[in-house]
């Protein structure tokens, strides 16, 4: 990550660490290593992630507490395992492996943490290791999928209302957020259009799909052979500046609203 005015965790001495306000907020990436088509390299989500916590930082005061954990590069990405490239972990590890960052961030005198998650597959462990945290130190665990950052109308239409439902792995947004932030990584002889299995579901009326109110599992096979769907031709560099200049002011709020936040209070025995 680019340089910052904030601390990063592993550049500190554990004296330094010790002396650090215990109102701080401590902030991690959550990424993944995965294919994302011709067009797209396996750490997408990493640098968008990494990308996007840099555009926060600047947009923070100076004066606000704030420590940079070391972003977990590797997620849990099963979907996408028929691919080459691919890198795992079985969910039950990453789980522990959250868990123990939560531990060390308590050990350390903080009760506040920002997971930042570029991948939707880590949702779901995420959610499981944040809750533990909370029950365990009373850890105010925030967990920021930044897709779920609603982008503002103008913006919005920036881009097919079924490019942002169903685009969504290898599409559009990821591959204008990547042509921002990581340019030289972008394949542009191989953007493609792959269309959605999701997309051609909803078209035919089913409640079923992907995403949505009733989704189901699914591999990236299933939604399209190669992986990836979405019309990545409309990600342009230009979208991806103004997709990251909305993401970095939302998540630079998260964290504001996370430093202000009350620390809670320690959990009940068990009954």
């Amino acid at each position: 990550m680019s340089e910052s005015r904030f601390p990063c965790w592993g550049d500190l001495t554990s004296r330094e660490l010790a002396r650090l306000d215990p109102a701080s907020v401590a902030v991690a990436v959550v990424g993944a290593i995965e294919q994302h088509g011709a067009h797209l390299p396996l750490a997408t989500d990493l640098d968008i992630g990494e990308g996007l916590l840099a555009a926060a930082l600047a947009r923070l005061p100076d004066d606000l507490p704030l420590v940079v954990l070391p972003a977990l590069a590797v997620g849990v990405s099963d979907e996408h395992l028929s691919f080459p490239g691919t890198l795992s972990l079985p969910p039950a590890t990453a789980i522990a492996t959250l868990e123990a960052l939560g531990d060390g961030v308590a050990r350390a005198g903080l009760s506040r943490l920002v997971l930042l998650n570029g991948h939707g597959g880590n949702n779901a462990v995420i959610d499981l290791a944040a809750l533990a945290l909370r029950r365990r130190h009373a850890l105010r665990v925030v967990k920021v999928h930044y897709p779920r950052l609603a982008p503002p109308p103008a913006l919005r239409n920036a881009l097919p209302e079924a490019e942002w439902r169903h685009g969504l792995h290898g599409g559009a947004l990821e591959t204008a957020l990547m042509r921002h932030f990581a340019p030289h990584k972008v394949r542009l002889d191989a953007l493609d259009h792959p269309p959605s299995r999701g997309e051609a579901m909803a078209e035919e009326g089913s409640l079923l799909g992907p995403e949505g109110a009733a989704p189901f599992a699914w591999l990236a096979e299933d939604l399209h052979p190669g992986g990836v769907v979405g019309n990545a031709a409309l990600g342009t560099a230009e979208l991806g500046a103004r997709l990251a200049g909305h993401y970095g002011e939302a998540l630079a709020r998260v964290i504001e609203e996370t430093y202000r936040a009350p620390p809670f209070s320690a959990a009940s025995p068990s009954r």
